[in-house]
């Protein structure tokens, strides 16, 4: 292995993080560190880590306890820890003493006019989740034919968009041979009954490839069924594979490719939901099952035009997917459609004991709901410089009847609240960074994992707790806004809303507002090579919403995404 401490050791045990700061220890001994390694020079230099200065007495009177404390720190290292091993300390969005409207599990549905089902594949393959489950209400269509169509599109398409990294065609065949030999028997589960989907690669399910998009796990295989994935097989979903994912979690390149904008295959997808936006975009599956921790559902829904829910923190259990930040982590559909959300977030909701952080509440879904004095929020300064296509969803919700009203967020630091992820996801993979397993990810960039967990060691464990009782004050500060509006709406990444929102826990919508005419872009919207060469991709506008009201954002953004007319253009490449 590569020696990167200079001092003739790898990074396993070399170094030793110390409370408020840390302080550098040789490993050279049998338990990883050389007793008297760590000297008065040696705390004098990691002092300036985490900004603080002791005097020459106060260092040496720390190094009186030296020893113990490193003992300490190798202890807990040799112990095991699986990565579904959650912290004893688990976050809840709820505040105390706030009241949160109870609900009734129901989707109410919208009138629409019936079409007749088309004969074209693809026509049948974009479909909106309503129509496809009327065509096999009434015989017009059956999930092994439907099972067939996106099972061949991702045989022509899926190699140029990498977006699956596994296909489980037999499985999914007789699974849908299933599904229409229940229906025939008048046993129908369900609106999701023989609707085929594709999960992120981070979700398990028994005996099949989960390999988390990383090449460290790339062999590896699900031991137990995640509690979403059974709730879909359940609701009698159809799983056609698994979607790529961005290694651990972030990102567009997974251990065998960078999965592709099916707008503009030039670019990567954004990620980390990856393939789910892609292959939902690009007519792959009828649905996608993506998570997020800090804009995994969101972005690539942004770059490949697709509808992205992030529930309310809690609302769909966790157990059984890969754990990247304990107190951040969600699961939420990835859909063409806003309407499409409904269905498969009512699949996904409930509580599970299995996850210390599941909530149980009602989700209750009026599809044809009337935004007469609905009162939506806006900062004016968002729309400033905004996109064409956030002006126009802004005045699409004013024309159903909205009461827009101005709101301003409190200035907090914001971004110090990021120490919580890195600190989360350091201590998730700390076995890669201290077995060197991390130089076998793929992106090796400053900002990629590896460099974000090496630097999380020297994280001050004062400033992560005191981090922490920030995030209380911005969740009491969203609670508040959300005291004078029922919705607010905002370009996705204005305001440091996404940011802010997936820390307090509040439900986010990204829905298809219209396209713009971009070069390649990078993971982070910079231009990537030729800056003149233009293409036409999707924009997306998002909508949030108090806590367990994801209802309310379902309904509002599918009354926009309709009047602004959008959803239905097709990449061209994959039409």
């Amino acid at each position: 292995m590569t020696d990167r401490s200079g001092v003739g050791a790898t990074r396993r045990g070399a170094l030793g993080l110390m409370a408020g700061g840390a302080a550098f220890a040789t490993a050279s001994s049998a338990r990883g560190y050389e007793t008297g390694a760590v000297t008065s020079e040696t705390i004098a230099c990691a002092e300036t880590l985490s900004a603080v200065r002791y005097t020459q007495a106060e260092r040496e009177q720390i190094l009186s306890g030296i020893d113990a404390w490193l003992a300490r720190v190798e202890a807990l290292r040799a112990q095991e820890r699986p990565n579904a091993l959650c912290p004893a300390l688990v976050f809840d969005p709820r505040l105390p003493g706030r009241v949160y409207r109870d609900q009734r599990d129901r989707v109410t549905p919208a009138p629409r006019p019936r079409r007749a089902r088309p004969e074209n594949d693809a026509d049948i393959a974009y479909a909106g989740l309503s129509e496809l489950s009327a065509w096999m209400e009434t015989g017009e269509l059956s999930a092994q034919r439907l099972t067939h169509i996106y099972l061949d599109r991702i045989a022509r398409h899926a190699p140029r968009l990498e977006c699956y990294s596994a296909v489980f065609a037999e499985r999914a065949l007789d699974a849908a041979r299933v599904r229409d030999r229940e229906r025939a028997a008048g046993q129908v589960r369900g609106p999701l009954h023989g609707v085929p989907y594709a999960l992120k690669d981070i979700i398990d399910v028994e005996g099949l490839p989960a390999s988390w998009g990383a090449k460290p796990y790339r062999d590896r295989v699900g031991e137990a069924t995640a509690t979403i994935a059974r709730r879909l097989e359940d609701a009698g979903a159809v799983l056609l594979g698994k979607s790529t994912v961005g290694a651990l979690a972030y990102g567009d390149i997974w251990h065998d490719g960078v999965t592709r904008n099916p707008f503009n295959p030039e670019e990567g997808s954004s990620g980390s939901s990856a393939g789910s936006a892609s292959a939902t975009a690009a007519g792959l599956c009828a649905f996608a099952i993506g998570t997020e921790t800090l804009g995994s559902i969101i972005s690539p829904s942004h770059r490949c035009g697709t509808a992205g829910l992030r529930p309310t923190f809690g609302r769909v259990p966790r157990a059984g997917a890969m754990a990247l930040c304990w107190s951040l982590d969600k699961i939420g559909p990835i859909t063409r459609y806003v309407e499409d959300a409904a269905p498969v977030l009512a699949a996904l909701n409930g509580y599970d004991a299995a996850d210390p952080s599941s909530l149980q509440h009602g989700l209750d879904i009026d599809l044809a709901m009337d935004f007469a004095g609905l009162k939506l929020g806006y900062d004016p300064a968002w729309f400033e410089d905004a996109a064409e296509p956030d002006h126009a969803a802004l005045e699409a919700a004013r024309s159903l009847g909205a009461e827009l009203i101005e709101i301003r967020l409190e200035d907090h630091p914001y971004d110090a609240l990021l120490i919580q992820l890195e600190a989360e996801a350091a201590a998730a993979f700390e076995h890669l960074t201290l077995s060197d397993l991390d130089d076998q990810l793929r992106w090796q960039a400053p900002q990629a994992w590896p460099n974000t967990f090496r630097r999380a060691r020297f994280a001050s464990a004062v400033d992560l707790v005191n981090a922490d009782r920030v995030r209380r004050q911005v969740m009491a500060m969203m609670h508040e806004v959300f005291e004078t509006v029922d919705t607010i709406i905002g370009p996705n990444f204005a305001g440091a809303l996404l940011l802010i929102t997936n820390y307090t826990g509040h439900p986010q919508l990204a829905f298809r507002s219209g396209f713009q005419d971009t070069p390649a872009r990078t993971l982070f919207g910079a231009p990537a090579g030729d800056e003149t060469a233009l293409h036409r991709t999707p924009y997306a506008t998002s909508l949030w919403a108090p806590l367990f009201e994801e209802g309310r954002l379902i309904a509002l953004g599918r009354a926009i995404e309709a009047r602004l007319g959008a959803a239905d253009e097709r990449p061209a490449l994959f039409a």
